[in-house]
């Protein structure tokens, strides 16, 4: 059920969590109502995009009626931590997750991981053609071939990741070369997907859930879409895997309701259903990952620590300072 964010928090043990959520109502709405016909415990929910509900929690501070914050990404978990407002999370519960995955101090941990990848038109693009990395995209062979989200939190955490392993300076240099590269702005991942399979525009960059996503919103598999999934080189920043996670709002550290919420997220039967009905990788040991992708631990990630991803705006700073903004 929604709500609207300001009302009065509620008590330890009373059967209700307060969760601003960053991810998608659509998405994560049938999941809390399974674990609500399960627990008895109410969600009530304020949904918005990740970056709308870490400034809206930075703003209240302790004032804030959350109990929960489940986010897209980790760098606003981080930006969050970085105010002071989470909990540490009990041993046993980051103990569930890779130690890549979850906070250095304990108070976030990772729900699933989506790897960025280089979504592409064989018809438009050979297999040979596709690049290694994605600094590759700058050349003048892809002059206004790639699609990009730039409004998206995940390509704004790839920003911050590629301000992170690269430098400002590096990073300044090359999302001004994309611009200058004609690269095609469009709304968010699914666009990109979308027109990538129309063959409207030969490469776009994403994370690689979206592509079973219009998958299963057409009744069939991804395998059946003209669209197709490139990593990029191991180690290379587009081939960076951030995370879904969630984090406990200091003052609800210890109400039993709010653990049995994250301890459910982690859960064998949540984590299958997420690899299953959002296509994310399942970040507990035991759950079956995406058919249609490499394993996670198969995956060659860049070195970048997730607990650096919390300086967005500095990261949507340099995107306006490209030109990159619709």
């Amino acid at each position: 059920m929604a709500a609207c964010g300001d009302g009065p928090a509620s008590e330890p043990g009373d059967k209700k969590v307060m969760l601003y959520s960053g991810r998608n109502e659509a998405l994560i709405k049938p999941l809390l109502d399974k674990f609500t016909q399960q627990t008895g415990i109410e969600i009530e929910a304020r949904y918005g995009t990740t970056a709308q509900m870490a400034a809206q929690l930075a703003e209240e501070g302790d004032r804030s009626p959350a109990e929960a914050f489940l986010s897209q990404d980790a760098g606003a978990l981080g930006a969050v931590n970085k105010k002071g407002l989470l909990a540490p999370l009990p041993p046993e519960v980051g103990a569930k997750v890779p130690a890549t995955y979850r906070a250095q101090d304990g108070n976030w941990v990772g729900v699933t991981a989506r790897s960025r990848v280089l979504v592409h038109n064989p018809t438009l693009v050979k297999a040979e053609e596709l690049p290694s990395s994605v600094f590759d995209l700058t050349d003048a062979r892809w002059k206004g071939k790639v699609a990009i989200a730039p409004t998206n939190g995940s390509f704004q955490a790839f920003v911050t990741g590629v301000r992170l392993q690269h430098g400002e300076a590096k990073a300044k240099e090359f999302f001004t070369a994309l611009k200058a590269n004609d690269v095609q702005i469009l709304e968010n991942n699914i666009a990109i997907v979308e027109a990538v399979d129309a063959g409207k525009v030969p490469v776009g960059l994403v994370n690689h859930y979206y592509l079973g996503e219009i998958a299963k919103e057409r009744g069939t598999t991804p395998d059946k879409l003209n669209a197709k999934l490139h990593f990029f080189a191991p180690g290379d920043t587009g081939a960076m895997v951030n995370v879904s996670g969630i984090g406990v709002l200091r003052r609800s550290g210890t109400d039993p309701d709010v653990r049995a919420l994250v301890d459910f997220l982690l859960s064998a039967e949540a984590q299958t259903d997420f690899a299953q009905r959002t296509f994310e990788y399942p970040l507990v040991a035991g759950a079956p990952a995406p058919a249609y992708v490499p394993p996670l631990a198969d995956l060659k990630v860049p070195a970048i620590d997730l607990n650096d991803l919390d300086t967005l705006e500095a990261s949507i700073a340099l995107i306006k300072a490209a030109g990159l903004t619709p």
